[in-house]
């Protein structure tokens, strides 16, 4: 593995009742953050072809930890996102070289097909500060029921030189959805719209 992981973190979040109505079966998100050395911090670099092949590799690590943590199998998984936080000695291009050319496709893998663009977001930051995972359906980006984020936070990371990657994974949408559309069980996922 070309990246420097210094620490990796699951998440695991259930909604079990939401405004008194009892959630069954519990929605489920999972997150797992990476957080990795920044091999350009503090410099600029024009290639950054290093960086992609660290999302690649971070796509299909972080994506099967998730399915690992829902208890899930690839098939099942119905949303996904990804997000990047870059320490105060790099710079937002380097989240982008992470998260954009290369993670998709072995992040898809990791839960079999995604036909749809996977949700992104990059930011700079500091230890402890939050970073937001947008999430969208797998196949379907019209699927309103799965517009949802999940946020993760580190206190110790990302460090000056570090860059903390996330992505997400989810067995459902929210809970309670209400506001129409096509919804998962429409979906045929064909075009990554509906």
């Amino acid at each position: 593995m070309q990246a420097k992981i210094r620490k990796i973190a699951v998440f695991l979040d259930e909604t079990h009742i939401e405004m008194g109505q009892t959630i069954a079966p519990p929605t489920r998100r999972a997150a797992a953050v990476a957080v990795i050395e920044n091999p350009f911090a503090g410099r600029f670099e024009a290639d950054l072809e290093p960086l992609m092949d660290i999302g690649a590799e971070l796509g299909d690590l972080l994506g099967r930890r998730c399915v690992e943590a829902l208890g899930i199998t690839p098939a099942e998984a119905e949303s996904y996102g990804k997000a990047a936080m870059v320490g105060e000695n790099g710079e937002l291009e380097h989240a982008a070289a992470i998260l954009h050319p290369k993670l998709g496709a072995p992040l898809r893998t990791a839960v079999e097909k995604g036909a749809a663009l996977v949700p992104s977001s990059k930011k700079m930051g500091g230890p402890g500060q939050p970073l937001d995972v947008p999430l969208g359906h797998k196949d379907a980006a019209y699927v309103r029921s799965h517009f949802d984020g999940i946020e993760v936070r580190l206190n110790d990371a990302p460090r000056a030189g570090e860059i903390m990657v996330a992505v997400a994974v989810t067995d459902s949408g929210r809970p309670l959805p209400r506001v129409g559309g096509l919804t998962a069980a429409e979906a045929i996922g064909k075009d990554g719209l509906r």
